[in-house]
């Protein structure tokens, strides 16, 4: 049993998925890697989310310590995201999740095999 932020859960997993499960938060995770993006960079890069679900995940992210919010004290107001160095360190993580997903892929479909796991062309 392991406890964290007043929930139990009942194995590590539980808690990884708690905390990077879902169809947003991985790919947000994925496409701040090692950029700091404002929330509008964060829309573009993830058009089909709604600015409501991508305001609700990362405040998620942020909750949980796998992502930094930096706001400019300007006018207008300035918001940036970026990694904590927890949520950099599943960076490796989900690249992983990424070859096996074109692995996969190229299995059924071969001609897809030469997309790549950069957050930067998907």
């Amino acid at each position: 049993m392991i406890k964290f932020k007043n929930t139990e859960y009942q194995c590590s997993m539980e808690l990884t998925l708690d905390l990077i499960g879902g169809k947003w938060k991985a790919l947000i995770l994925w496409y701040l890697g090692e950029n700091t993006l404002r929330f509008s960079e964060l829309r573009k890069a993830l058009p089909k989310v709604t600015q409501k679900m991508l305001t609700q995940q990362l405040r998620e992210l942020e909750e949980s310590g796998l992502v930094k919010r930096f706001i400019y004290t300007q006018i207008p107001p300035k918001v940036e995201y970026s990694l904590t160095e927890a949520g950099k360190s599943l960076l490796p993580i989900l690249a992983t999740l990424c070859q096996w997903g074109l692995n996969y892929i190229s299995q059924l479909e071969p001609s897809t095999s030469k997309h790549s796991c950069q957050a930067s062309e998907q």
